[in-house]
């Protein structure tokens, strides 16, 4: 008899990989990309059209919603710090680009923001990185990362503690 191992996701993982997934199908250098999370069950109950892209859903599924209209800043803290999700948002994502570079890249770093800026984006150990973080009311998140050189999505990393002042940063939108 052969077995079969498959992996069970929280509803809130699987819609997060959904969701990268989607959001790399775009490419790269793009803006900052915010979702809501609904659950799906209670989507298809407001919105019934919706049944024949999003099937019957199972009760604790989640949907992403992107919000389109996200202003274009170089702060996406004070974006952060003023957003606010009505009690029907189960939950947020967001995805966003960085450059990460090696510590020591950082040192001795010009003052102007834009020149550090400028020599962080040439530094030869850099990487083009893409994460996705998603949080939940209930404190549940998960942290997705791909990078450009490993651009599959095999190749996509996880865990909680990848970006945490992001994390708490989307947690915080979704407090009352």
């Amino acid at each position: 008899m052969t077995s079969v191992f498959q992996p069970i996701f929280s509803p809130l993982v699987t819609c997060a990989l959904e969701t990268e997934r989607h959001v790399a199908g775009a490419g790269w250098d793009q803006r900052p990309r915010l979702f809501a999370l609904v659950r799906t069950a209670g989507l298809l109950e407001h919105e019934p059209h919706l049944r024949a892209q999003l099937g019957q859903g199972e009760h604790d599924a989640l949907t992403a919603i992107e919000q389109e209209g996200l202003p274009n800043t170089s702060s996406l803290e004070s974006i952060l710090a003023r957003l606010a999700w009505p009690e029907e948002v189960n939950g947020v994502a967001l995805a966003v680009e960085r450059l990460v570079v090696p510590p020591e890249a950082e040192r001795d770093l010009p003052d102007n923001p834009e020149q550090a800026a400028e020599a962080l984006a040439a530094h030869p150990d850099r990487k083009d990185v893409r994460l996705l973080v998603a949080v939940l009311r209930d404190g549940e998140s998960i942290c997705l990362l791909r990078q450009r050189d490993h651009d599959t999505d095999d190749k996509v990393a996880s865990g909680s503690d990848i970006a945490p002042g992001l994390v708490q940063a989307l947690g915080a939108t979704l407090q009352d």
